[in-house]
């Protein structure tokens, strides 16, 4: 089973940017959907961004279209959130996890998470 460490957390003012990393060991990441969800205080998960797997497809929540960019190196074995224009309700914090399939709803294995903080 894939072991998942997030990393990149931290606090930025608003309209500022963070990279988040998903750092994969104990397997390679070739034929995992790798997806980014969030959950802020109070609030249920949200699902946030996934990249598929078999095809590199790409997949964004409504709420981070065009602001938030998922990217994949497989040879680091990690997976890339890029979060610019960031808003208050961004803050929460960040979990990725992988599964084999590429529903990126359903997934095998959890990050423990990182904090995002958006606030002036």
């Amino acid at each position: 089973q894939v072991q998942l460490v997030e990393s990149g957390g931290g606090l930025v003012q608003p309209g500022g940017s963070l990279r988040l990393s998903c750092a994969a060991s104990g397997t390679t990441l070739d034929y995992y959907t790798i997806g980014w969800s969030r959950q802020a205080p109070g609030k249920e998960r949200e699902g946030v961004s996934c990249i598929v797997g078999s095809d590199g497809s790409t997949y964004y929540a409504d709420s981070v279209k065009g602001r938030f960019s998922i990217s994949r190196d497989n040879a680091k074995r990690t997976v890339y959130l890029q979060m610019n224009s960031l808003k208050p309700e961004d803050t929460a914090v960040y979990y990725c996890a992988a599964a084999l399939d590429s529903s990126c709803v359903e997934y095998d294995s959890w990050g423990q998470g990182t904090q995002v903080t958006v606030s002036s």
